[in-house]
């Protein structure tokens, strides 16, 4: 059972069964090397495994239901079979959705925030906890000069009116998570005044998910690193993070970031 009650902040490790994801495509696109991720994660010390079929990096291809189903759905029965550990999907379709759920995954991590067309019935009829993610347009076109109003302000309005439909849809409170999706429709500056006023979002009263690791604004931050060499920086801003309250870090250095929390943690 995924446990939010813990004071401890949650590491996410990312797993992604597609061959076009922005750090690790195709390096865990078959099963045999999914499950050897899925169990180096596991002796790291992760607390959830997200699985995701469909990239949503900047420009990302649509993909269809049958073929995200194909990609996910082994992996999710794999991991139950062999390991004691909770399943996030990443997905925003509900026939992926409905299929993860009878599997029993712990979470329904979607990057559109329910919006789709039957995602609301679809998670009103589970337990499952549910991931609001804020983004501005679609993946295929979201980083062409996204604009807001002030941005801390403006993702906090989208929470609200997605936290008003889940909860008049029939998804208890208790049940949500937010993520305000940093690269989502942002640029540099969004995103570093996300960060920086991340405590902002503590007034909904609700598990906060932080998701930067090798994204594009750790690269611009160190002069234009490639995905493969940012490290460092994602650890670097998993403590940040979790020094500013988020509870869950959703990262693919498991390794280096359990680590690093166990340090910041003992101190908090």
């Amino acid at each position: 059972m995924f446990d939010l009650s813990s004071p401890r902040t949650q590491v996410m490790g990312i797993l992604n069964v597609t061959p076009d994801s922005f750090s690790d495509g195709g390096h865990f696109y078959g099963l045999d090397a999914a499950l050897k991720q899925a169990e180096s994660m596991i002796v790291a010390g992760v607390d959830i495994i997200d699985i995701g079929g469909e990239s949503t990096r900047p420009g990302a291809q649509d993909v269809s239901v049958d073929e995200e189903l194909n990609r996910v759905l082994p992996l999710i029965v794999a991991i139950r079979e062999r390991f004691d550990i909770p399943i996030s999907v990443d997905t925003s379709k509900p026939e992926v959705m409905q299929a993860a759920i009878r599997h029993k995954v712990e979470l329904i991590n979607d990057v559109r925030a329910l919006q789709e067309q039957g995602a609301l019935e679809v998670c009103a009829k589970t337990d499952a906890l549910v991931c609001l993610m804020h983004m501005q347009g679609q993946p295929r076109t979201m980083q062409q000069a996204p604009h807001y109003n002030e941005v801390v302000q403006d993702v906090s309005m989208f929470f609200q009116q997605r936290i008003d439909v889940c909860i008049q849809a029939g998804i208890a409170r208790d049940r949500i998570i937010l993520d305000p999706g940093f690269g989502f429709g942002k640029n540099l500056e969004h995103n570093l005044s996300l960060f920086k006023h991340l405590e902002a979002f503590q007034s909904f009263n609700l598990p906060i998910l932080v998701g930067v690791s090798r994204k594009g604004m750790i690269g611009a931050l160190l002069n234009g690193r490639p995905a493969a060499e940012r490290m460092q920086g994602s650890v670097a801003a998993a403590v940040m993070a979790t020094v500013k309250g988020a509870k869950i870090v959703r990262v693919h250095d498991v390794l280096a970031t359990v680590d690093a929390l166990k340090i910041v943690q003992a101190v908090l």
